[in-house]
């Protein structure tokens, strides 16, 4: 690839295999192909453009394996649909009214959010379960869902931008509001993530933002790890994977803030 040393597509290849592994059982791969693009030379919001269009070929097919689910409930959560597609449109946009420095200077922040998002989740997790025994014990205490599709959007804004741990927080958000059982919730974060990262990925490409060689170094080892993902998630524990995410996600967060 143009511009692109052995070494360089070699660990992109790696960063997007391993992303696309720890997408498949824990979530958090954004960090690893981040942080790979960072390190080739990539600005940063390029890389935070080129990771973001390089991932979502994954997030794709993660998306359609729920397409019964969908099939059966998606005319029911057009609202949503709707306010994560404004969201991410929005998110999106923000992208391109900063600069690499401004960028750089939230970088830190973002990803230390994102790491605090994937310690929680268990907890945050358990409390949305709590959240809906009290609603179905207390009919009067189920919220109004408008409060539902403000928070998507509030979401959907964060995952136009950056976008990392944005499905542990939308899971949760979704289990409070809707109701359903894991395997709908699961389908439908998996849809509206999909709607998010698509329409940032077009602002992104007619922005001018993607770096397509180090774009296909990340692709297709990502959906590879994907797929091998889930004969890994058989043997090993998912709590393994995700305190080994954390763990990066600190290093990270640490670097980046240093720098």
């Amino acid at each position: 690839m143009d511009g692109l040393t052995l070494v360089q597509i070699a660990l992109l290849a790696a960063s997007g295999f391993i992303a696309g592994a720890v997408n498949a059982i824990a979530g958090g791969g954004t960090f690893f192909t981040f942080s790979a693009l960072i390190a080739t030379g990539v600005p940063p919001i390029t890389a935070n453009a080129t990771s973001s269009v390089a991932i979502t070929p994954g997030n794709i097919t993660g998306a359609l394996a729920y397409h019964r689910e969908i099939r059966a409930h998606g005319p029911r959560f057009i609202g949503l649909i709707l306010v994560s597609l404004l969201g991410g449109l929005l998110g999106a946009a923000l992208v391109l009214l900063v600069d690499n420095q401004q960028f750089r200077a939230m970088v830190p922040w973002f990803l230390g959010f994102a790491t605090l998002l994937f310690a929680t989740g268990p907890r945050l997790q358990a409390w949305t379960k709590q959240v809906r025994a009290r609603e179905k014990a207390d009919p009067s205490l189920r919220p109004n869902r408008i409060w539902g599709r403000v928070f998507q959007f509030c979401v959907a804004i964060y995952g136009g931008f950056f976008g990392a741990g944005m499905g542990i927080v939308m899971l949760a958000g979704l289990a409070i509001t809707e109701g359903e059982d894991h395997h709908v919730l699961t389908a439908l974060k998996n849809l509206l993530g999909m709607v998010i990262q698509l329409v940032a990925l077009a602002l992104f490409i007619s922005g001018g933002l993607v770096s397509w060689p180090h774009c296909l170094a990340i692709t297709v080892p990502a959906l590879i790890g994907g797929w091998t993902g889930g004969s890994i998630a058989r043997r090993l524990p998912a709590k393994i994977v995700r305190l080994f995410v954390i763990g990066v996600g600190t290093l990270l967060t640490i670097l980046f803030a240093v720098r």
